[in-house]
C-alpha cells in the first residue's frame, strides 16, 4: 500500500466519502488509489472554483465534510474565492493539494510555489506531510480539524513522492467533535435582558437557521415580546409553512438602518453585530441604532440549540406557541398574456412552485432581494445563501447540495453575471445526472454594480463606466452554453412562459436550465 492509498483508506475510515476533484500530474497516484479503495465517490469539476464551492454546498446539506483534490499552488489559488465563501459559511472541507516531490522542489520548476502561503488566508488548519508513512495519520488530523464546530477549512499538502512511497497504518475512527456548551451565566444574562422591557430583537446566524433552533427562538419571542431577525445571509435557513420565519436584515444600508432603528438591545445567537457590506460616503458602517446594546447568547461554534432551549426554560416558555410561524400561501399563477419577468412577479412565481423538501441555492444578487416575503410562505424548504460575497458560488454550490441531499430537488436562482464565473458546474451536473433546476435571471448586466455606482454618488455614468457594467455586447446565450455542457436549456421572455418551463423542469429528471430574460 503506497501513501496515496493509505490516505484514501484513512479518509473513508474517518467518514469522508465524497471527493470533488480537479487533479494534475502530482495527484495521479491519488487518482489511481480511487480504483483501489471502495467507498469514495469522486466528482470531477472542470475548474477549481467549482470544486471548492461544491464541497461547501455538500457540507451545508450533508453536515459532514467532503475532500477536494487540487493541483499545486495555482490549482488551490483558483479555488480560493469559494473557499472564502465556505469559510464564512462555517463549512468543513478537507483540501488535498499535491506538491512537487520533496527532492524536486529545490529546482524551482514552473509550478513551484508557496502552497502553505496560498492556503493560510482561507484555511483554519494547514499542514505539509513529507513522510509517506504519516500520510494516513495526517489525513485523519485534517478530517478532525475540518469537523471542528461550526466547520473549518483544513488544507493538507502532499509532495508527490509521499504518494508513491510506502504508506503507514490506518488510524482508528475518531469521534466527531462536539459543540461547546454555552455558560449558564450567558443564558441568565439574556433572560434578564429580555425581562427588562426594552425593545429587543433576537438576531439569528449560523446554526440558528435550522428548524429546531427557529422553533425555540419563536417561543422566546412569544414569551418576551422580542422580534426574530436573521442575518442577511445564512449558510442554510429552513423556511416555509409551519416554520418560524425570521425577518431578514436587508442588504441596503438605508433599509437595514430603518429596520434596526427601534431596537434598544439585540441578542446575538450565532450571529455578529450587523454591519454594512461596504462603506459608503455619509452612511454608517454599523447598522444598529446608536446606543443599542448587544447581548450574546451563543457564538457560532457553540451549542446554539442547547442555549436556546435553556433560555426557553429560563423564561418558562416550553409550552408557549411560537411567534412568526409561516402559513402556506401559494400566490396564484400568472393569468393569460405575456407579462414581463420582473423581480416581484418572479418572486411570487418561485414561491408558488417550490416543491416541498426542495433546496434553493440563491445567487440571484440584485434580482432576488424581493423573494423573501413570498417564498417564506412556500412549502417547507431549505434556503442556501452565498456567504462570503465572492460571486460564483451558486451553480457549483448546487452540485454539492444535490450530492449531499440526493433525494431532494435543487433549484438555483442565478444571476447571469455571477453564473459566468463558474458555468463549468453545468457540465458536472450533467455528468452526475443531478436533479438541479437552474433559473438564470438574465438582465444582461452587472445590475448590482449599477446600484453600487449610485451609492457612491455617480448618478450619470459615462460610456466607459457603463461598458464595465453591461453584458449585452454581445449578449450571453445561456441556452447554447447549457446545451454545450450537456444540460437542456430553454429561453423564456414572459412570466407565463417561465411558469410553464419551471413546471416542466420540475417534472423532468436530471438538470435543466431556464434563461429568463428580464
Amino acid at each position: 500500500m503506497n501513501g496515496a492509498e493509505s490516505l484514501t483508506r484513512s479518509l473513508v475510515n474517518q467518514g469522508v466519502t465524497v471527493c470533488f476533484a480537479n487533479p494534475g500530474t502530482s495527484e495521479m497516484h491519488f487518482v489511481a488509489a480511487l480504483d483501489q479503495v471502495q467507498g469514495m465517490r469522486c466528482v470531477l469539476g472542470l475548474f477549481e472554483g467549482v470544486v471548492t464551492a461544491a464541497a461547501d454546498g455538500y457540507y451545508r446539506m450533508a453536515d459532514k465534510p467532503a475532500c477536494t483534490l487540487l493541483h499545486l499552488g495555482p490549482g488551490l489559488g483558483n479555488g480560493l474565492a469559494n473557499l472564502h465563501n465556505a469559510k464564512k459559511a462555517g463549512s468543513g472541507i478537507i483540501n488535498i493539494v499535491g506538491e512537487h516531490a520533496t527532492y524536486h522542489i529545490e529546482h524551482n520548476a514552473p509550478l513551484t510555489s508557496d502552497i502553505e502561503g496560498v492556503a493560510r488566508p482561507m484555511s483554519h488548519w494547514v499542514q505539509t506531510c513529507n513522510d509517506s508513512t504519516q500520510i494516513a495519520s495526517a489525513g485523519a488530523d485534517a478530517v478532525e480539524a475540518a469537523r471542528q464546530p461550526p466547520g473549518q477549512i483544513a488544507t493538507l499538502v502532499l509532495p508527490a513522492d509521499t504518494a508513491w512511497n510506502p504508506g503507514g497504518a490506518i488510524p482508528e475512527r475518531r469521534p466527531t467533535p462536539q459543540r461547546a456548551s454555552v455558560p449558564g451565566n450567558a443564558v441568565d444574562e439574556v433572560a434578564r435582558a429580555l425581562r427588562s422591557g426594552r425593545k429587543t430583537a433576537l438576531l439569528l446566524g449560523g446554526a440558528a437557521g435550522r428548524e429546531t433552533a427557529l422553533m425555540w427562538a419563536g417561543r422566546i419571542a412569544a414569551a418576551s415580546g422580542a422580534d426574530v431577525l436573521c442575518e442577511y445571509s445564512l449558510a442554510r435557513l429552513e423556511r416555509g409553512a409551519g416554520r418560524v420565519t425570521p425577518k431578514r436584515v436587508p442588504y441596503s444600508v438605508d433599509l437595514a438602518v430603518k429596520m434596526l432603528a427601534a431596537y434598544e438591545q439585540i441578542v446575538l445567537i450565532g450571529s455578529r453585530p450587523p454591519v454594512a457590506f461596504f462603506a459608503y460616503p455619509g452612511k454608517p458602517s454599523l447598522l444598529a441604532a446608536p446606543g443599542c446594546e448587544f447581548v450574546r447568547l451563543a457564538e457560532a461554534h457553540e451549542d446554539i440549540d442547547g442555549a436556546l432551549e435553556a433560555l426557553v426554560d429560563a423564561l418558562g416558555a416550553r409550552q408557549t406557541q411560537p411567534l412568526q410561524l409561516a402559513t402556506l400561501s401559494r400566490p396564484p399563477p400568472p393569468g393569460p398574456g405575456r407579462d414581463p419577468i420582473e423581480p416581484i412577479g418572479l418572486g411570487q412565481l418561485i414561491a408558488a412552485l417550490i416543491p416541498e423538501g426542495a433546496v434553493v441555492v440563491d445567487e440571484s444578487v440584485s434580482s432576488g432581494r424581493g423573494f423573501d416575503q413570498p417564498t417564506g410562505q412556500s412549502a417547507p424548504h431549505s434556503w442556501l445563501n452565498i456567504m462570503g460575497g465572492a460571486i460564483g458560488h451558486g451553480l457549483p454550490g448546487a452540485v454539492g447540495a444535490a450530492i449531499g441531499a440526493p433525494d431532494r430537488p435543487v433549484i438555483v436562482l442565478e444571476g447571469d453575471g455571477s453564473g459566468m464565473y463558474t458555468l463549468q458546474a453545468l457540465w458536472s451536473m450533467a455528468r452526475e445526472s443531478l436533479n438541479v433546476k437552474v433559473v438564470i435571471m438574465a438582465n444582461r448586466s452587472y445590475n448590482i454594480l449599477q446600484g453600487e455606482l449610485k451609492n457612491v454618488g455617480v448618478l450619470a455614468p459615462g460610456v466607459n463606466a457603463r461598458a464595465m457594467l453591461t453584458l449585452d455586447t454581445p449578449a450571453l446565450d445561456w441556452v447554447h452554453l447549457a446545451r454545450g455542457m450537456g444540460v437542456p436549456g430553454h429561453r423564456v421572455e414572459s412570466l407565463q412562459e417561465l411558469a410553464q418551463a419551471m413546471q416542466n423542469a420540475l417534472r423532468t429528471p436530471g438538470p435543466v436550465l431556464i434563461e429568463a430574460i428580464m
